[in-house]
C-alpha cells in the first residue's frame, strides 16, 4: 500500500453552521418555546433550529424566506484505514502541527490556505472543520499523505 494508491475515504459531516437574513421579524422567544428543536439563548438574543428551518405550531405553519444564506463552517470525520503514530506525525509536520498529549490526545493541524483545522487522533479518526464543504474535502485530501507516512505498521 503506498500513498499514491485510490484510496475511497468517507466523509462524514456532522454539523453545519449558517447565516442568513430574514425578510420579516422572527419572535425568538415563541420560536422558542412554541418550536420543536429549539434553543433560546436570551443574553445574545439568538434561537437556534436544529433540522429544520420550518417549524410547527399546532394551528399554522411558519416558513421563513430567507435571503444571503451562507454556510460559514463545516465539521467533518473521517477515519483512516490505519492507526497514527502522533509523536512522528508532529515531529515530521511542524509548524502547521502541534501535539500536546497532557491537554489534548489528538495533533491540532492547520491548513491556513482553505482556513481548515484537523484534530488528527492515534485511532485514525480525523476531525475536520472548514468554511465550506470543498475545504473539508481537500484538507482530507491534503493530509492523507503525511499521515499515510506516520501510519502505523500492521504486524
Amino acid at each position: 500500500m503506498d500513498a499514491d494508491s485510490d484510496v475511497a475515504l468517507d466523509i462524514l459531516i456532522t454539523n453545519v453552521v449558517c447565516v442568513f437574513r430574514t425578510r420579516c421579524h422572527l419572535n425568538l422567544r415563541k420560536i422558542a418555546l412554541e418550536g420543536a428543536n429549539v434553543i433560546y439563548k436570551r443574553d445574545v438574543g439568538v434561537s437556534i433550529l436544529f433540522w429544520c428551518v420550518c417549524t410547527t405550531w399546532p394551528n399554522f405553519i411558519v416558513l421563513v424566506i430567507f435571503t444571503d444564506f451562507k454556510v460559514v463552517n463545516v465539521l467533518a470525520v473521517c477515519n483512516m484505514p490505519f492507526e497514527i503514530r502522533l509523536p512522528e506525525f508532529t515531529k515530521n509536520n511542524r509548524p502547521h502541527a502541534s501535539y500536546e498529549p497532557e491537554l489534548h490526545p489528538a495533533v491540532c493541524y492547520r491548513i491556513k490556505s482553505l482556513r481548515a483545522t484537523l484534530q488528527i487522533f492515534s485511532t485514525g479518526s480525523i476531525t475536520v472543520t472548514g468554511p465550506n464543504v470543498k475545504a473539508v474535502a481537500t484538507a482530507v485530501e491534503q493530509i492523507y499523505p503525511f499521515v499515510f507516512e506516520s501510519r502505523k505498521e500492521i504486524l
